[in-house]
């Protein structure tokens, strides 16, 4: 009988120490998104001094996109590292080089040429429409929250007349604007993909 109780309580025993493991283990997992961006950044590095763009914000993006895998098509059919759609950031990209049409599946799954678009897009949208945001932490939230939904629908929650959202957002602290942007945005995803993006480039 005390044998038959000894091994119960080493099979209890077992059983509580294996799950601390079993945190620590999730914990890891969590961390492999940012880790295999990491992989590609000297490449990443490399897009960034060409286009002017923090290879910290590109590779948060990289990891929250598709955690490095740049074999991966998503529904909408967002391709590779960035998850670059040819039809919208490929074409806009292409028209800002003086080139015709948008790149080809294969050429959004090429890590070197995948990372190139998205470092342009994001330098477009920069030096573009979202141009005139003085505070650069604001500009980088506003970066990550055009890159998902749209520079126009992001403006627009501020004002119609882009000067006007312009003026609005620098009156605000990039705090303000994070808050405002959390309360207000009509994308629920836009929020969401601010945070994981932050949370990633912290990670990074």
């Amino acid at each position: 009988m005390k044998l038959r109780w000894l091994i119960v309580l080493s099979v209890l025993l077992v059983g509580c120490s294996s799950k601390p493991s079993r945190v620590q283990h999730g914990g890891r997992e969590a961390g492999r998104p940012v880790q295999g961006a990491q992989t590609w950044m000297p490449i990443t590095e490399e897009a960034a001094e060409t286009w002017g763009v923090s290879p910290r914000l590109i590779t948060a993006i990289i990891a929250v996109e598709s955690g490095g895998n740049p074999q991966l098509v998503s529904r909408s059919n967002a391709v590779g590292l960035m998850q670059i759609k040819a039809s919208t950031a490929g074409r806009e990209v292409y028209r800002h080089e003086g080139r015709s049409g948008q790149p080809s599946t294969s050429d959004l799954k090429d890590p070197a040429r995948n990372i190139d678009i998205g470092a342009a897009y994001l330098s477009i949208l920069e030096n573009g429409i979202l141009r005139g945001i003085d505070n650069p932490q604001t500009m980088e939230y506003a970066l990550i929250v055009s890159y998902v939904n749209g520079a126009g629908a992001l403006l627009r929650i501020f004002s119609s007349d882009r000067g006007e959202a312009i003026e609005q957002i620098n009156d605000m602290s990039p705090e303000e604007f994070w808050q405002y942007v959390m309360d207000n945005h009509p994308s629920s995803q836009a929020p969401r993909y601010l945070w994981k993006v932050k949370q990633a480039m912290e990670s990074a």
